[in-house]
């Protein structure tokens, strides 16, 4: 793990000065407004958005609907708001990437508008978001950003992503709802003047789109290379993929390799043949005159437009560069004083991003540096903390550094204070702009030459405030396994908040608490029922927060807070006489449940996989999500574990994606394809239909499991289905989506000589950390030893 130092510099090697100021340069070029619309963090088309803001200069945006927590994580154990929490950070470094600025429809993580788990229709997404406030959330959007162009990613087509399909829908809608003045909303009308849709399929590992997609009116070509990293636009947009790492996102792409974006234009409001994006649009701060009579408004922006051009060539002189932004910072805003009332809707925000990208060029083309950090990420309120606060003012004559700071921040000798009464940090940001940072900022007033400018410059890793009450309760949810004898659930309290205070736990009639060294023992009443239990954990008097913190070396650091309650569920699942070893990767906790089901369960480590007399002495061996990507050495041990299988052993497969190292003839015992696009190959309906297809041991021992196992299933069924298989294999289940054809691929097991091969594509483990009963009992037959 690199140290913050270390980071620091790989960070600041990465973006060199000269290469930073291009980059800078190259919006001032334009004022069309482009902005992408899409369901998920990485639904923008990263490489066309670079073309378009390193080439062309145009002004780019993207409008997501949900935080994408109904996916999976590559890189951890967030799951649901934590990893959309999560994903909100990976998102804005993939903007900062592009200088794009960040809309979210989904506000906060209790919004309906959420990534509810994968959807083939969009009708279905908008009814669960609620259609007139996805459409409501989309106008405030449109009004706040005032777009002259809108692309959504993806086609609504049958085959595609109803999140996908719902944000398509949505932006047809949207056109018209924002520009009328009828339409609720605190903020004026705006027209979008076109609207474009992808002229490609968006069908491949997991889509395929049934029609074709329409044909292309005009192309965004690819060719070319950015003019100082000699990168192609395409690799610069995997520069801002890579960040999207929960999804496994960033790909090598070769520099001969070229893609171009064909578009189709489905609406548009100006005039003339739609030759190029910029066709009927105002190109350049020079076009913003036309329409104004002659006057000082016509003379200042035809002063911008010169000085802008004389500061595109005075690269790479800094100093040349810095006079001419400053002349151009200085006509901005006479032009922006003197604009006419009639042109002020279509005009001013577009100014306004001109004084916003002329202060960065300033700052760089200067060499001001500024250093603004706390000693500290996680801060409680009441807390004091160190902070670095410098600036080197480079070539300009002075720099005054200021402080925009959330209510409850004070920043004094060096040190950041946090009052009560701060209010916690949300993690779901709702906008987010890599040019113009809200608070934490620094505010910087250069002076050079007799003129002035002023920059906000963002916060490194910005500081997240906890809440006041805070405890946590480890573990904070647990099984009481009716079947098994009876025994105590024990816990420990810590990350109290404040300090010194009392944590305890709000234990119901018939429930009896103990204190013991590690913490306490919690133990039930003797005639227990099965169901759900929710202990609060209270801090004094007070109901407390659970934290999780997300911290990763990839993006800045968030953190997620939830109500301390300790969740318990009674249930009565049989357990067979079997020692379970267990291959992980880190991306579920099933080891975890299965123990507290009450099983003989162990992580099996690196040097166990590879010894046959290791192996031996576990009966049933589990391989978890993923593990054959992203455990090292799997792929090279299977032999051994199908050696192991044939002499007797019970080989569980939990599900897998074709690109996970998942090699049919190979990874298994007997070939097993899994199918893809994934969107053919999985339920998406959690309460879709399930019928036993056969009478088999895994369905009746030790557990009988009927449709109550089936029951209060969350997300999905499950997805990346088997799509074929050797014969030795026997499908044990079949279900489907509403209006389509059954799966037979999500449970499947085969005799392997003396032994026994399932393998399921069920999403056990979610159901597992939803507490979902059934999972617990289907998960204890599926670990048997074959009779």
């Amino acid at each position: 793990m690199p140290t913050a130092e270390q980071t620091r510099i790989d960070a600041a090697r990465a973006r060199p000065r000269i290469m930073e100021l291009w980059w800078a340069l190259q919006p001032l070029r334009s004022v069309i407004r482009f902005m992408q619309t899409g369901a998920h963090p990485d639904d923008e088309v990263s490489g066309m958005l670079a073309a378009l803001a390193f080439r062309d200069g145009i002004n780019i945006s993207y409008a997501c609907s949900t935080r994408g927590e109904g996916g999976q994580n590559d890189v951890g154990q967030e799951a649901g708001a934590a990893l959309g929490a999560l994903r909100t950070r990976e998102m804005e470094r993939a903007c900062d990437v592009l200088g794009m600025r960040m809309y979210w429809h989904s506000e906060t993580p209790e919004d309906a508008i959420t990534d509810f788990g994968f959807s083939k229709s969009g009708e279905e997404t908008l009814a669960r978001w609620g259609k007139d406030r996805t459409l409501a959330r989309f106008v405030d959007i449109i009004r706040s950003e005032r777009p002259d162009i809108i692309c959504p990613t993806f086609l609504d087509v049958p085959g595609q992503h109803g999140h996908h399909r719902a944000m398509t829908q949505a932006a047809h809608q949207v056109m018209a709802a924002a520009a009328d003045p009828a339409f609720a909303s605190d903020r004026p009308p705006w027209q979008v003047k076109k609207l474009y849709l992808p002229a490609w399929s968006g069908a491949g590992q997991a889509y395929d789109d049934d029609l074709p997609p329409p044909p292309a009116t005009l192309t965004v070509d690819g060719s070319g290379r950015d003019g100082i990293s000699g990168w192609s636009w395409e690799q610069i947009g995997q520069q801002s993929r890579a960040y999207h790492r929960t999804q496994g996102m960033g790909r090598w792409v070769p520099s001969d390799q070229r893609r171009d974006w064909p578009l189709h234009l489905v609406e548009s409001h100006v005039d003339g043949p739609d030759e190029a994006l910029s066709s009927g649009l105002a190109g350049s701060v020079g076009d913003l005159a036309k329409g104004a009579k002659p006057g000082e408004f016509s003379e200042a922006v035809a002063k911008v437009q010169a000085a802008i051009e004389a500061t595109l060539v005075a690269f790479p002189a800094f100093d040349l560069v810095a006079d001419s932004a400053f002349e151009a910072l200085e006509a901005v805003q006479a032009a922006r004083a003197h604009c006419p009332d009639h042109l002020r809707q279509d005009v001013a925000h577009r100014l306004e991003a001109k004084e916003v990208q002329l202060g960065h060029v300033i700052r760089l083309a200067l060499g001001v540096d500024v250093d603004f950090r706390s000693s500290e990420v996680f801060l409680s309120p009441g807390t004091r903390v160190g902070l670095v606060l410098e600036c080197n003012r480079g070539a300009a004559d002075a720099a005054e550094l200021t402080l925009d700071l959330p209510e409850g921040w004070v920043a004094k000798d060096q040190s950041l204070e946090i009052a009560a009464t701060a209010a916690p940090t949300c993690p779901y940001r709702v906008t987010y702009d890599p040019r113009d940072p809200s608070a934490p900022a620094a505010m910087v007033t250069l002076a050079y030459r007799g003129a002035q400018a002023s920059i906000r410059v963002p916060m490194e890793d910005t500081p997240v405030v906890l809440p006041v009450h805070m405890a946590r309760a480890t573990p904070d949810a647990g099984l009481i396994n009716l079947a098994v004898a009876a025994r105590d659930h024990m816990l420990r309290i810590d990350e109290v908040s404040p300090k010194g205070a009392d944590a305890k736990l709000g234990a119901p009639n018939g429930w009896t608490l103990r204190g013991t060294d590690e913490g306490f023992a919690i133990k039930p009443p003797s005639n227990l029922q099965a169901g759900l239990y929710e202990i609060p954990v209270l801090v004094g008097d007070q109901p407390a927060m659970r934290v999780q913190r997300i911290k990763h070396a990839h993006t800045a650091s968030t953190a997620l807070a939830r109500p301390a309650i300790l969740r318990l569920f009674a249930l009565k699942a049989d357990l067979p006489d079997v020692r379970v070893g267990y291959v992980g990767a880190g991306n579920d906790r099933v080891s975890h449940w299965l123990s507290m089901l009450g099983a003989d369960v162990t992580d099996l480590s690196d040097t166990e996989l590879t010894s046959q007399a290791d192996l031996a002495r576990y009966d049933t061996i589990i391989v978890g999500i993923f593990a054959m990507r992203f455990r090292a050495g799997l792929s090279e041990a299977m032999p051994g574990l199908h050696r192991w299988t044939r002499a007797g052993g019970t080989l569980v497969t939990l599900y897998h994606r074709p690109w996970d190292n998942w090699l049919p003839e190979q990874t298994p015992p007997h070939r097993l394809e899994i199918g893809q696009p994934s969107l053919r190959w999985r339920v998406t309906d959690e309460a879709a239909e399930v019928r036993h297809l056969v009478e088999h041991p895994l369905l009746s021992t030790p557990n009988t499991i009927g449709p109550q196992d089936w029951a209060g299933w969350v997300k999905e069924r499950g997805l990346y289905f088997a799509k074929s298989w050797d014969a030795a294999y026997t499908p044990l289940i079949e279900m489907a989506d509403p209006g389509e054809d059954p799966h037979r691929g999500a449970l499947l097991v085969a005799d392997v000589a003396q032994g026994r091969h399932v393998h399921t594509s069920l999403i056990l483990h979610h159901q597992m950390e939803n507490l979902v009963p059934g999972a617990f009992r289907l998960m204890a037959n599926l670990i048997a030893k074959r009779a």
